[in-house]
């Protein structure tokens, strides 16, 4: 039973709608891996993935053999890409739960095969190569393709169904790196096509490039980001200025919402808030919310973020507590306890986006969105 009053409500139609949205935008030229890692991005990971399913996701992306696994705990019948890996040891839930693995090292063959032949699977397990093209943390360096496609070429219980690689600045739309990273990536094909080996599946775009470079695509893209409603910017090296003019038409699927405790009266000259973070001016009326820094809200917010109540904005005042977070309300009337308060989202007056919590906190709206605690409880709405 949920009874903690700070909840995020996940649109599920509007996440249905991103995922339309991308794949009619990258077809007929590519399917959509849609990525669904780290919970969702703070999403929730089993309810999106199957929402996603749905709506027609035929891939779904995470980063560890874990999170795979509990998607087909959760019913998800579709491909798994797990685009992190795997370590010893977890090499049986790969063929136990049909999860597809992207690989860069020979160990990861011996290890597979091993797996195989133990659990006496009938079907070859796909894998995904991962190359290294520039953002050197996971993958092969092209020096390296050779030896591990003959691995691949040589073990009767694996195939090959995909290469794949990853950009390290796609929303810079004019670096140098992204187009030499391209390049990489086509010598790779081409060094397994001169092997006899051809990959049904290429795959290297994110949300980024799949807006901003289209010959990224190949025949499958992995957007992140995008699903859920956000995008970065697109900037150039050679103008410096931030262009959002490649969006595509997503929406943001999450509001995280609570409401209001506690108000008092507090006279000029007294301290609100831990560590005697601020000191009103003026006799000001103050709301105190449920939620702080243990459920995700960003310390950074503190005396600068802003929250909405009754259709307006009120002022964080004050250190943000691991539980607790204080709010001028002075200028807005009637603000009583229970009223509801938007951390995230909108009303048709006002517009707090995990963007605005990322500019104040000097991070990405992905880490905003990520670090909503599990224990804020994820209400899901159609």
């Amino acid at each position: 039973m949920h009874t903690h009053p700070s909840w995020v409500e996940v649109s599920l139609t509007a996440l249905q709608h991103n995922f339309r949205t991308i794949l009619s935008y990258v077809q007929p030229e590519a399917d959509v891996c849609a990525v669904v890692k780290s919970d969702a991005y703070g999403h929730g990971a089993g309810a999106c993935a199957l929402a996603l399913q749905k709506e027609g996701a035929r891939w779904l992306g995470v980063s560890t053999v874990e999170e795979g696994a509990a998607l087909r705990g959760d019913g998800v019948t579709a491909r798994i890409l797990v685009m992190g890996g795997f370590s010893r040891g977890e090499e049986d839930d790969i063929v136990q739960y049909q999860l597809t693995p992207a690989i860069w090292d020979w160990n990861h063959v011996e290890l597979l095969e091993n797996a195989a032949e133990k659990l006496a699977t009938r079907e070859r397990i796909a894998v995904h190569l991962n190359v290294n093209t520039g953002m050197n943390q996971l993958g092969v360096d092209i020096a390296g393709l050779p030896a591990i496609l003959e691995a691949i070429q040589s073990a009767p219980h694996i195939f090959l169904e995909g290469m794949c690689s990853h950009f390290a600045a796609p929303e810079v739309v004019d670096g140098p790196q992204g187009e030499l990273q391209l390049q990489g990536f086509g010598e790779a094909l081409a060094k397994a096509e001169e092997m006899g080996i051809k990959a049904p599946l290429r795959h290297m775009a994110n949300s980024s490039a799949l807006a901003g470079r289209p010959q990224s695509w190949f025949n499958m893209v992995r957007p992140g980001l995008a699903i859920y409603g956000y995008f970065l910017p697109f900037s150039s090296i050679v103008t410096g200025h931030a262009d959002w003019s490649l969006d595509l038409p997503v929406k943001p699927a999450l509001t995280w919402k609570t409401r209001i405790i506690q108000t008092r009266e507090v006279a000029a000259g007294n301290s609100v808030g831990s560590s005697s973070g601020y000191v009103t001016e003026f006799p000001a009326k103050v709301a105190v919310l449920p939620v702080g820094y243990g459920d995700g809200l960003n310390h950074q917010l503190s005396s600068h973020g802003r929250v909405i109540i009754q259709n307006d904005y009120a002022a964080i005042i004050g250190n943000i507590g691991m539980d607790l977070t204080t709010v001028d309300v002075t200028g807005i009337p009637g603000v009583e306890v229970g009223d509801e308060v938007i951390i995230i989202g909108e009303t048709d007056k006002r517009k707090i986006s995990a963007w605005e919590h990322a500019g104040i906190a000097g991070t990405i709206p992905h880490e905003v969105l990520c670090n909503i605690s599990s224990r804020v409880f994820r209400k899901y709405v159609e």
